[in-house]
């Protein structure tokens, strides 16, 4: 009972982790009309803020989880979540617009740490059901991240409205640091299947590409689901909401949260590969209405369509962890996370792609052929059911 007792809080500190890795990440939605009225930086800048954090993560993402298969996750997630605490830290001293780029820079550095080796290592104390609660943590991270610091920044005077979200963030960051350290102390050999807590299981049936093959066409509608409502709609409907710092907080709100109920969802009633067709299929109809809203669409669209993309958003990241779990032999596990958020983070340049589009092709059709392609993701996942034998569980 011990052991399973110290396992358990492990596995909690895993989880409060990610949530501050998500936190740490997203926050900055909220900040970036803050830092244009009293830095009065520029909007192409605030946008290379985004830019710059995915040199550092994309990186960071695939070292991390290749790191943590050979040494243990533990030292990679601790150093990620300070980093990216030194990051925030860094933006809450240096509002500047090098200070602005080389913060963003070094946050994306230790959240990519932290989210793939802390993802690995949720799965290996806790096999599927850990890599699930892991995709919840992070998506709860990424919604109350802009949510709290667009809360702050809304209520506080202005000489706090900058400082004080940097200073919640590094300080949530930092806590879960120190509890990792209090509680996971002494747990843990230079081995990496003692240091994560549980022995490795046997990789007959596994590979590497087999888990891939199930995997990347759910993760390229992860963060392109997200991206579509809180940055490319949201600015569609931004003149028609009186709403300020607080707008990229309720569009993470209205994405997340059924994306988060979709995760819970699928977890309590065991969801099988078919939720991953049901992802594909709502972000197609999601990317379709998304479309047809055109380049001003109404704030009744903007919701519907930002609710079945977050839900879509939820079942793609689920579903995607969940094949990784289970096909993936475990000495390559956290490579193959990095490889996969690696590819969720495409989506982060959708926006930057619609926008430049826009001339050319317009509001509409990008969309549509966006649903195109994500109505193929769904039918590819159909014919991996039926035709072969990808999702039957390895012995």
């Amino acid at each position: 009972m011990g052991r399973l007792s110290a396992r358990d809080g492990i596995f909690g500190v895993v989880l409060l982790l990610l949530l501050g890795a998500g936190w740490a990440a997203n926050h900055f939605a909220s900040m970036i009309g803050v830092l244009r009225e009293q830095e009065h930086l520029s909007g192409v800048l605030l946008n290379g803020a985004y830019g710059i954090y995915a040199l550092g993560l994309l990186p960071s993402l695939l070292g991390g989880g290749a790191l943590a298969d050979r040494l243990g996750a533990r030292a990679v997630v601790l150093t990620g979540a300070s980093v990216a605490a030194l990051g925030n830290a860094s933006l809450l001293m240096w509002h500047g617009e090098t200070g602005v780029l080389i913060g963003r820079f070094v946050v994306g550095l230790g959240v990519g740490l932290a989210m793939s080796a802390g993802t690995a290592w949720a799965g290996r104390l806790r096999g599927a059901g850990g890599a699930i609660l892991a995709g919840i943590f992070l998506t709860l991270g990424f919604a109350v991240g802009p949510i709290a610091s667009g809360l702050l920044a809304f209520v506080l005077p202005d000489a706090a409205a900058l400082p004080v979200p940097f200073a919640v963030s590094t300080l949530f960051s930092l806590a879960t640091v120190a509890l990792a350290l209090v509680v996971v102390r002494g747990r843990e050999t230079t081995s990496a299947a003692s240091a994560d807590g549980m022995a490795r299981t046997p990789d007959a049936g596994r590979g590497v590409g087999r888990a891939l093959w199930a995997a990347l066409p759910m993760a390229l509608w992860v963060f392109s689901c997200a991206t579509t409502t809180f940055v490319v709609l949201a600015s569609r409907v931004a003149d028609r909401v009186e709403s300020g710092v607080l707008l990229p907080g309720i569009a993470a709100l209205v994405t997340l949260i059924p994306g988060l109920g979709a995760q819970m969802l699928g977890r309590r009633f065991s969801w099988g590969p078919r939720a991953g067709i049901t992802g594909a299929v709502l972000a197609a109809v999601g990317m379709a209405a998304a479309g047809l809203g055109g380049a001003a669409p109404p704030v009744w669209l903007f919701v519907v369509a930002s609710l079945v993309l977050g839900t879509a958003y939820g079942l793609c990241l689920q579903q995607g962890l969940v094949d990784i779990e289970r096909l993936t032999p475990a000495g390559s596990r956290g490579t193959v996370i990095g490889i996969f958020y690696v590819f969720t983070y495409l989506g982060f340049g959708l926006p930057v792609l619609l926008e430049a589009l826009l001339p050319t092709l317009g509001a509409v059709v990008p969309l549509l052929v966006l649903a195109g392609l994500a109505v193929l993701s769904a039918l590819l996942r159909g014919l991996q059911l039926v035709r072969t034998d990808l999702f039957r569980h390895p012995r």
